[in-house]
């Protein structure tokens, strides 16, 4: 069953939101690729996934990283667990097996509870970090920035 977007798996961070959705895509496109039976596109469809979610979990990290948010090393845990899970589905695709339901399943339900709980705790730090960095840039607009200053 394909993965209708809700408002619930919002962050409320736009572009982790922007790239959550993506990948909510990429599940769908998997679905899409299993009824037509085409074993080609569902490789394909499996490994751009998993490129950009790799991508994704990389840019996620680094904001988590940036924001000191005290479960980073934790996330990144389940990031890698979560990656070994699906390079294992990948092996076993290679080897011609049929696990496109399967890893479609497994990817709708990870993804869902994974936004909703695990990346749900981070928000905060990672968007108290964002209006910080804003209001600095605001800052340093208003005072011109050292060179304007020392040679108006």
């Amino acid at each position: 069953m394909a993965i209708t977007w809700t408002k619930d798996l919002d962050t409320g961070i736009d572009v982790i939101d922007q790239q959550h959705r993506r990948i909510v895509d990429f599940i769908n496109d998997l679905e899409a690729a299993q009824i037509l039976k085409d074993p080609e596109k569902i490789k394909q469809v499996v490994y751009d996934c998993v490129d950009y979610t790799l991508s994704h979990f990389a840019f996620e990290e680094s904001l988590q990283e940036e924001a000191g948010y005290q479960y980073c090393k934790p996330h990144k845990k389940v990031h890698q667990l979560f990656t070994r899970k699906v390079s294992e589905y990948q092996d076993r695709l290679a080897l011609g097996d049929d696990v496109a339901e399967e890893l479609h399943g497994m990817l709708a339900r990870w993804l869902v509870n994974h936004i909703k709980r695990d990346d749900a705790d981070y928000v905060a730090a990672v968007k108290g970090n964002m209006v910080s960095l804003i209001q600095e840039k605001e800052v340093k607009k208003e005072t011109g920035g050292w060179f304007r200053r020392f040679f108006k």
